[in-house]
């Protein structure tokens, strides 16, 4: 009988590891506010120029798992987008998500600070999911980090 207990308790933590060790991978929102705040005072003190080039790094301090940051200026063009390159440069003012939702309207009507949600693509497990990204103004630029639905 006690064998058989184990035999299940094994079994059973084998079967949760998995699902622990995806939630383990994901980032929380308190944690994409958190960076998005370091990232709006390192944009402050070291200048557009250097800021923005570390954002659009594919790696470094800048990323943390599922967390990256994203830079918009006031008019809607895209400066900084640590998974994206091709959407630097562009304008994403109107980019809907998949359900259709014009989300950078929402990120353009911030006005210091704000959560706004859309549907986006995880890049750690490619599925698209709900992320919730803090976003906030610096000047001239909108900085957005956000964490996905878990």
């Amino acid at each position: 009988m006690h064998r058989k207990l184990r035999l299940l308790a094994g079994v059973l933590a084998l079967s949760v590891m998995p699902s622990l060790a995806w939630a383990a991978g994901q980032a929380t929102p308190d944690e994409a506010k958190a960076m998005a705040v370091k990232a709006a005072g390192f944009l402050k003190s070291e200048g557009p120029a250097k800021a923005l080039a570390a954002f659009n790094q594919p790696t470094g301090p800048w990323h943390d798992r599922d967390l990256y940051v994203t830079v918009q200026d006031g008019k809607g063009v895209m400066v900084a987008h640590g998974t994206n390159p091709g959407l630097v440069g562009r304008s994403v003012l109107d980019l809907k998500d998949v359900s259709g939702k014009p989300f950078n309207r929402e990120v353009q009507a911030i006005k210091t600070d704000g959560w706004v949600s859309y549907q986006w693509q995880d890049p750690l497990t490619k599925s698209v999911k709900t992320k919730t990204a803090y976003e906030l103004r610096v000047g001239e630029y909108i900085i957005g980090v956000g964490a996905y639905a878990q």
